[in-house]
């Protein structure tokens, strides 16, 4: 895997030791990151994930140095290491270096990484259900984007994948559907689609922002609501929404057969069309 990373105003290549056994990050997780996407030639929503990571970071108790501006230019200087129509992950980073239980904002780093990293298929993938669930904003920082969730969505895809599914479905603490443990969900049911709404237990994704945007632009039925169990058995189709894949199709939820239906693809056709900039 051909990697650049951004520290402390030099571009290096591999994989750069950045942590140390005292650094807060390491032993109390004082770290948030961003995930965006370079393919085909372009970078869609390239400014909105360097937004939140800044966010993030304010919402997690850092201080971000950087402006979402200063950390887009440093994420186009990185693209510059690659071909134009390389599948790339462009991945900001804060952490804190010193504290006590919260990150001490005075210590913030700053690191971002852009490596090669392909475009999964667009055949999608089969999920089941976890008996793990997403926090409620009163027992986690849901309001950033934290390394501290990932282990949760770990254990998660390692216990769908011990049952043979490829991705796992997460309920919110009140038993309602939240998401995948890597996307945003969607159903189709009728003719119309639906998305949990966000309640703060889940990420509400740029991608998934997005495609509810481009839908609806197209005069399609979109429901954001609460979403049961029941509903993703009985669905017509379920697909993923996230920065990794974009827009993937469920193949297969517990063990209803699904292919990518109609409303799948015109969601996928309508992002691909916005990402290279013809909506």
């Amino acid at each position: 895997m051909a990697s650049w990373t951004y520290v402390d105003g030099e571009w290096l290549s591999g994989n750069p030791l950045l942590l140390g056994p005292m650094s807060h990050a390491m032993w109390q997780a004082s770290l948030v990151f961003d995930g965006a996407r370079a393919f085909e030639g372009t970078t869609p929503d390239l400014d909105r994930h360097c937004a939140r990571v800044v966010a993030s970071a304010r919402a997690l108790g850092l201080g971000p140095m950087l402006t979402p501006g200063e950390v887009e230019d440093i994420a186009r200087e990185g693209l510059g290491h690659f071909t134009k129509d390389a599948a790339l992950y462009i991945r900001p980073m804060f952490w804190a270096e010193g504290g006590f239980l919260g990150g001490a904002p005075e210590t913030t780093r700053f690191a971002l990484s852009v490596y090669d990293l392909p475009m999964p298929s667009a055949d999608g993938f089969s999920a089941g259900l976890s008996s793990y669930r997403r926090p409620s904003p009163e027992t986690a920082p849901t309001d950033a984007k934290a390394a501290c969730h990932y282990p949760n969505s770990g254990r998660a895809m390692a216990e769908l994948k011990a049952r043979g599914f490829d991705n796992a479905v997460l309920l919110d603490p009140l038993g309602h559907v939240a998401e995948f443990a890597s996307a945003n969900l969607f159903l189709v049911k009728d003719g119309v689609v639906v998305t949990p709404e966000p309640n703060g237990t889940f990420l509400n994704g740029i991608t998934r922002q997005r495609v509810v945007r481009l839908l609806r632009q197209a005069g399609v039925e979109v429901q954001e609501r609460v979403v049961t169990v029941q509903e993703l058995l009985a669905a017509d189709e379920i697909f993923a929404t996230g920065n990794l894949g974009k827009v993937q199709p469920i193949t297969r939820y517990e063990q209803r057969e699904l292919g990518p239906g109609p409303l799948f693809q015109r969601a996928r056709e309508l992002y691909w069309a916005f990402a290279h900039n013809a909506l």
